[in-house]
Order: structure tokens, then sequence, then C-alpha cells
């Protein structure tokens, strides 16, 4: 069965590429008066004060869905010591989401992401020294850039990662045998790599069909 990802998801998590890093913290009385609400300072539930603060960091999170189909991309917290280039998800939260994919009624963990802030989103050694060979697959992503990947014993990419081929959901339509997508057109367009060749997709051609 063949791996099926929405362009939606991907294109999600490389424009997350360059984004900084975002913290929050309760806002005070004065404050809630004081910020206005188009400001961009405000969360997203409206009671706490967001601002970035660093550089950008890797990303990472979970692809989660049902048999080879993913659904959806949970982002979590990257608890590296060094996120501006590794990642390392955070622990109870990949601890909740194994408990979490035991229930009948939630999706499956098929797998995890994680973004390159620069280089190629082919896996790097480090990835396959941190890859347990469970035959869940990564997809890599930079801001130019995304394919998917199999974790793997003697794998042909460090020992650990086979490139995975993928049908590719763009609204309505199912591209298929896809290695990997690239340069991104804010969100439109994109091109998308099948067996060696280049083809490119604009999400509005199918929305107007």
């Amino acid at each position: 069965m063949t791996v099926e990802i929405s362009s939606a998801i991907i294109q999600r998590i490389m424009r997350s590429v360059q984004i900084a890093q975002v913290l929050t913290r309760p806002m005070t009385p004065d404050e809630a008066v004081s910020t206005p609400r188009d400001s961009g300072l405000w969360s997203a539930d409206g009671t706490r004060l967001a601002f970035t603060t660093g550089p950008p960091q890797e990303k990472c999170g979970f692809l989660r869905g049902r048999g080879e189909r993913i659904t959806t991309a949970d982002f979590v917290a990257n608890v590296s010591p060094t996120p501006e280039t590794h990642f390392e998800i955070d622990p109870a939260a990949l601890l909740t989401a194994y408990r979490s994919a035991r229930s009948p009624r939630s999706l499956e963990l098929l797998g995890y992401f994680h973004t390159h802030l620069s280089g190629s989103c082919e896996p790097s050694a480090t990835d396959a020294a941190l890859a347990a060979p469970d035959g869940k697959l990564w997809l890599i992503a930079t801001s130019l850039s995304a394919a998917l990947w199999r974790a793997v014993p003697d794998g042909r990419f460090f020992g650990r990662f086979d490139p995975v081929r993928f049908n590719l959901k763009v609204g309505k339509r199912l591209e298929t045998g896809i290695d990997r997508i690239v340069h991104p057109d804010l969100g439109k367009c994109f091109d998308v790599h099948v067996e060696g060749e280049t083809h490119r997709i604009c999400v509005e051609e199918e929305r107007a069909s």
C-alpha cells in the first residue's frame, strides 16, 4: 500500500522552517488593556502575551493517520539544547502520543517529522543515529523541499533510512509516485519529482476544475 499525504500538510511544515521561536507568558491586566488586538502579540486563545525570541529553530512533531494515509501533522516542542541545528522530541509528548495511539478510536502514530534550517531534505547521520529501525515514516523538510523516508535496518541512507515514494493529495486530485516536493511558491504552486522528472502542480488549477 502506497503512503498518501496531502500537499497542505507538507507545505505547512515547510512554511514553519524559518519561523522564529515563539514563547508565551500570562498577560498582565495592564498589558491586556494597552496591547492592541491586531499587534500580533496575542496568543491564539487571547489570554497570553506571545513574542518571538532568538533565531529560527528546527521544528518537529508527529505524523498521524490510519494505515498508510497521513491525515495530520502535530507540532511538539523541540527540547534539544541546540535547537538551531538539532531536534529532540519532548519525551513527555512522545509518551503521550504512544499512549493515545493505543486507543481504538485514536489515529495511529505513523511517524515523525522535522525540519532542516539549511541543507537538503535528506536524512543526516545524526538523524540516523536517533532513529529506531521500527518502520516508522519520517518526513524531513527544508523551506525549499520535502521528502518521506522510512526507518529500517540496513537502510540506503546511513544504514537507517530508505526513501519512500508517496501519493500526494492536492484538493480532490491524487498525484501518484512522488519522490519529493521542491520549490513551493507561497503555497500556490510547487514542483514534484516523479521518477527523475519534474512536474509543476498548482493548487488553483485543482480548485478551478
